[in-house]
This record gives structure tokens, C-alpha cells and sequence, in this order.
């Protein structure tokens, strides 16, 4: 089973998993309330993409180059709150909240990664930052690649979190068309027992259920609209068009294919940090920043890490 976007690899797991005994997903769950991550996160500044949706995003610290956060699926910008505080004393910290999730608005036609990348551009653009280096987690790696494509001669470098793992991957469509199906018919139910299953069994279970209700309380009709459109993704040509080096900050929980993805991206790299779910950012913050420090530092001195 393979796809175009390690957040494929995931869902493909889900199905697995519900597949066994005991392990389909509880029927007519009750649809969560809402919660945010971070209470008290900084102020949202508001760009305009190019289909003139509003675009939340926050913005802390002044040095250079910036390094912009990007979330992944029915996630926000709260979710990089650990490394807001650790990297503005040095950098300028920039977080977006993608269209259709967090504060941004909802009312978009076009639903891709394409224009989640133009999210990125927007706020960019709208920042007036001419250095950037573009993080993204799961869903937010492609969308990474997808926002340097769009500002070419501006990145220093692409940071996949849990994300980018083989870009030659690709899908089951009987498979997929298996968990849009369960998504439709229970979508808080379906995405709770999901979600779960991204968390190491001895992940901080209050983490665990602040992910869990803040995810399952997204926009149903977006979140599924996203699902629909993941098998088509191009990964192979986000790679080659990003025109910067890309890397990646990975969980052991599943193998990065470092020799494939350089078929497309002939310096990529990877690092793989062990005891640590999907959300490695949030889950060991002082080890991860490690690593992110290191490879921005690397862009910095020479483009690659």
C-alpha cells in the first residue's frame, strides 16, 4: 500500500487497524466541542491569497532568515507553540493557519495543495520577507513544497515534519475510497479513533486528547474535500519544482525512503528521532528543536544541513 503523501500511509493504517476485531470506529460518536491548542497564542496578522481568501497567521522575533510553520491536516498554527519561544530570539517566527482551518477563512473553491501553498506565498509576500525557511508538518510538508515553488529565489530550504518520507509512493484506490466512506458516514467518530492511533501508546494522554478534540472538531466538508484530493498529488514533481533542499525531521514509526526521495531531490536528507508518534514537535519539543536548529543553521551557512 503506497502513496503520494506519507499522510496516506496513516490513513492506510487506520483502515488496518479498524479492520480488526474490536476496532471499528464507535458509530454516531458525538461531534466535539472545539479547543485550541494554546489558549493565549499570539495575535493573528491576516493576508489575502490569490482567491482572495483571508489568511490568519502569527508573527514573533526579527532576525533572519524567517522560518515560517505550517500545520497539517485539521491541525493550526498553535500546534508549533514549542518552538515559538525557542527560535524568536533568533529568528523571525512565522505560523499560518491554512485556509479552512484555525482563523483563516473557509469559503474556498479550490481545495488543494497548490492553493494551500499560495497561503503560504500570501503571508510571505504580505510579511515582506525576502529569506525564508518553510516547515511543515504531515500535510504541511507537500504544502511546503508547494509554497517554494511559488517564491523562487526566497527559500533558503524545506523542513518536512513527519512528512515526505517517499515521494514515489502511491495509493490503493479500493483502500481509499474504504476510509473517505467511513469519514463520511462518522466523521468525529472516524477521525477520534484515527488520530489516536498516530500517538505511541505511552504518549502524554492529555496531549493526546487536546489533538484529539481539537482535529475532530474540524470543518467536516473541508477536511474530507482535502482526503478526496490526496491520491492525485503530484509528490514526485513537488520535489523536483521546489527548488530548494529539502529535508526532513521523521518518526521511526515508519522508514524514509532517503535513496528514493533523492531520485528527485539529489540532496535531500532526513533525520529520525525514536520514541515519538506523529506529532513529534509537541511530544519531545527540546530534541526536535535540536534537530531543527541544526538544519536551519545549515541553510544558513551553505543550502544544505
Amino acid at each position: 500500500m503506497k502513496n503520494a503523501l506519507h499522510f496516506a500511509l496513516l490513513f492506510a493504517i487506520f483502515l488496518l487497524t479498524a479492520c480488526r476485531p474490536g476496532g471499528a470506529p464507535e458509530e454516531n460518536a458525538a461531534e466535539p466541542e472545539p479547543v485550541r491548542i494554546v489558549q493565549d497564542y499570539p495575535t493573528a496578522g491576516v493576508a489575502t491569497s490569490a482567491d482572495g481568501t483571508d489568511v490568519a497567521y502569527s508573527s514573533q522575533g526579527s532576525g533572519n532568515p524567517a522560518v515560517v510553520f505550517i500545520h497539517g491536516w485539521s491541525c493550526d498554527r498553535t500546534y508549533w507553540r514549542h518552538q515559538l519561544e525557542a527560535f524568536s530570539p533568533e529568528h523571525r517566527i512565522v505560523s499560518v493557519d491554512l485556509a479552512g482551518h484555525g482563523d483563516s477563512g473557509n469559503s474556498r473553491h479550490d481545495w488543494s495543495l497548490q492553493a494551500f501553498g499560495d497561503d503560504v506565498r500570501a503571508v510571505v509576500d504580505a510579511l515582506g520577507l525576502q529569506k525564508v525557511i518553510l516547515v511543515g508538518h504531515s500535510m504541511g510538508g507537500p504544502v511546503a513544497l508547494e509554497a517554494a515553488r511559488l517564491l523562487p529565489g526566497r527559500v533558503l530550504g524545506v523542513v518536512g515534519v513527519d512528512a515526505l518520507h517517499d515521494a514515489g509512493m502511491q495509493v490503493d484506490p479500493a483502500q481509499w475510497q474504504g476510509l473517505l466512506t467511513a469519514y463520511r458516514q462518522d466523521f468525529p467518530g472516524t477521525c477520534d479513533r484515527f488520530v489516536r492511533s498516530m500517538f505511541l501508546p505511552d504518549a502524554d494522554q492529555t496531549l493526546v486528547q487536546d489533538v484529539v478534540q481539537d482535529m475532530c472538531a474540524a470543518p467536516p466538508e473541508v477536511a474530507i474535500r482535502l482526503l478526496e484530493l490526496f491520491p492525485d498529488y503530484d509528490m514526485k514533481a513537488a520535489f523536483r519544482n521546489a527548488g530548494a533542499p529539502i529535508r526532513s525531521i521523521n518518526a521511526a514509526s515508519y522508514p524514509t525512503n532517503v535513496e528514493g526521495n533523492r531520485q528527485f531531490a539529489p540532496d535531500y536528507d532526513a533525520v529520525v528521532m525514536e520514541g515519538v508518534g506523529h506529532f513529534l514537535m509537541m511530544e519531545k519539543p527540546e530534541e526536535f528543536n535540536g534537530h531543527l536548529r541544526t538544519m536551519i543553521e545549515g541553510f544558513e551557512v551553505t543550502g544544505t544541513s
